[in-house]
């Protein structure tokens, strides 16, 4: 589990063949002085698994699905990356929860400073639009981010000084492969909403709920 909160900007340095994965080495730091072998850190977003450490960074093993799935595919050597340590039980949760699993992956398209902040529009697939909400959270390589505007099939967030130069935001270009995590919440809460509107309670399947879109309609949930 994450928070969003990008620790160090790190960088690969290679991307190896092996066996059914991919062995990525990557350059780091900061997010190593409290982590072994078998910790996770979130890569760009992506939970992966320390599997070796050197003085220079660590390795992390990655099926070719995963590399299709996200932008780690799309990476060369001394590309930057988005690094952060597992959440700690005594860690402050500065950002929302973050669970390291990409839902899908947006394109970045437009950059625009405004004052001492800049707003960044992502596409991402029609099939997370129903996850999106004005004000919510959205996790994009890894950074936790409020969505300030909906409009089609794109979102805008606004990113600070700080959130621009300690991330990997101010060194892409536009039609950059941007990882979406939408948030883990309003998953559940979209999950449990269709089940009941489709007569499942979860304990009696096929039982009607007596929760209706009319219902959820009449009250202002939609």
């Amino acid at each position: 589990m994450f928070t969003g909160i990008v620790r160090e900007i790190g960088s690969l340095t290679s991307r190896k063949r092996s066996g059914e994965s991919y062995r990525l080495e990557i350059r780091a730091e900061k997010v190593l002085e409290n982590s072994g072998r078998g910790d996770s850190i979130a890569v760009n977003g992506v939970c992966l698994t320390v599997v070796d450490i050197s003085q220079e960074g660590f390795a992390a093993d990655v099926m070719p699905e995963t590399l299709k799935k996200s932008n780690l595919g799309e990476l060369k050597p001394g590309d930057p990356l988005n690094l952060e340590p597992a959440l700690g039980v005594n860690d402050l949760l500065d950002g929302h929860l973050v669970s390291g699993h990409i839902d899908a992956t947006g394109t970045l398209q437009d950059v625009t400073r405004k004052s001492r902040s800049w707003l960044v529009e992502v596409s991402y697939p029609p099939e997370l639009d129903k996850y999106f909400i004005s004000k919510g959270s959205v996790a994009l390589n890894g950074i936790s981010l409020t969505i300030v505007e909906l409009s089609g099939n794109s979102l805008v967030v606004s990113l600070i000084p700080e959130t621009w130069s300690a991330t990997t935001f101010s060194d892409l270009e536009i039609g950059a492969i941007i990882n979406i995590e939408a948030d883990m919440l309003g998953k559940y809460v979209v999950k449990t909403t269709e089940n009941y509107l489709q007569g499942d309670t979860g304990t009696h399947r096929g039982q009607s709920s007596g929760l209706t879109r009319e219902v959820l309609q009449d009250k202002g949930f939609i």
